[in-house]
């Protein structure tokens, strides 16, 4: 399906690369981030195009009001945000990007299993407060320890292969909902 987009909505919070790009390529693009539900009704018929995060939530009233919208963009992996059959059925475009933020998910993982492991925001919390209580902060080596990740998808795994870089094992659960808190051993 090829189409010309002329002018596009972003409604939420996203990179001003986003904007520049479309308009090195001749769109008009307005940023109006934080709209009630009546003001995107009111704004979306001016628009051929959509550009959301998860904040947004396009609505079967939205995509009825949307009388020139070719496509809706989210920046990000998931679409429970956009009402996909209403807009499947006026023949609307709905993408998304999945992989845009793995990389930034694995890392801020990896960078919390590291602050827990080493009690980083009580030891800063302490350091403020003008003391330096290093017996009290100087948490548990990662080598050796098992990493137990729910899910198995691209994050999961990426987070599994960086962990390995600290010599801890990962233990991958698919199915959350069989697990029960007597499954894990926390340390007193």
């Amino acid at each position: 399906m090829a189409f010309t987009l002329q002018r596009v909505l972003i409604s939420d919070n996203v990179s001003s690369k986003c904007a520049e790009l479309l308009q090195s390529h001749g769109i008009t693009v307005e940023t109006k981030t934080k709209l009630s539900k009546e003001e995107l009704i009111a704004e979306i018929p001016n628009y051929d195009g959509l550009i959301v995060r998860s904040a947004t939530k396009v609505t079967s009233d939205v995509i009825d009001a949307a009388s020139n919208l070719k496509i809706i963009g989210r920046a990000g992996t998931g679409v429970d945000n956009i009402d996909i059959p209403a807009a499947s059925k006026k023949g609307i475009v709905v993408m998304n990007t999945p992989g845009g933020n793995t990389l930034s998910a694995v890392e801020h993982t990896c960078a919390m299993v590291s602050c827990l492991a080493r009690h980083i925001p009580q030891a800063h919390r302490s350091l403020k407060e003008g003391r330096w209580d290093r017996k009290d902060y100087m948490g548990t080596e990662l080598a050796g320890k098992t990493l137990a990740i729910i899910g198995l998808g691209r994050i999961g795994r990426d987070v599994a292969k960086r962990m390995q870089s600290f010599e801890m094992t990962a233990a991958r659960v698919a199915d959350f909902a069989s697990l029960v808190v007597s499954d894990f051993i926390f340390p007193a």
